[in-house]
């Protein structure tokens, strides 16, 4: 059973958009993900931005890969490191704590997060 930040089990992040590097709705992780992506991430328009800035388009659909595209308010596992690069930079988005794999806090501290958590609704 997947642990999340807080010690717990980790949550679904949203299956609406269906995230996931697995597609489970569940930021969980693995050996192939490279990319650690592993932060329940709420979207805003500042981190779609700076994501998109940053060379990772999150905004525009791609069927190829099953991805919608994004909006503001969409939950989204990104990558744990990109997460901590826009934090760095100020356009870190809000995390849902109970929905962030503990493998995260290889990346970034339990503080930061908790700095930008948003409860689930």
């Amino acid at each position: 059973m997947a642990k999340n930040v807080l010690g717990g089990e980790l949550q679904a992040c949203s299956n609406a958009p269906l995230t996931g590097f697995f597609r489970d709705g569940c930021c969980n992780t693995g050996a192939d993900d490279v990319g650690v992506h592993t932060v329940c991430a709420v979207m805003t328009p500042e981190f779609l931005a700076y994501s998109s800035a940053a060379g990772n388009d999150l905004v525009t659909p791609n069927e190829q890969f099953f991805f919608p595209g994004l909006k503001p308010g969409d939950r989204w596992c990104v990558c744990a490191p990109r997460w901590q690069e826009a934090f760095d930079a100020g356009a870190a988005p809000p995390v849902v704590l109970e929905a962030t794999h503990l493998a995260t806090l290889e990346w970034i501290s339990l503080a930061d997060l908790k700095a930008h958590a948003q409860t689930r609704e």
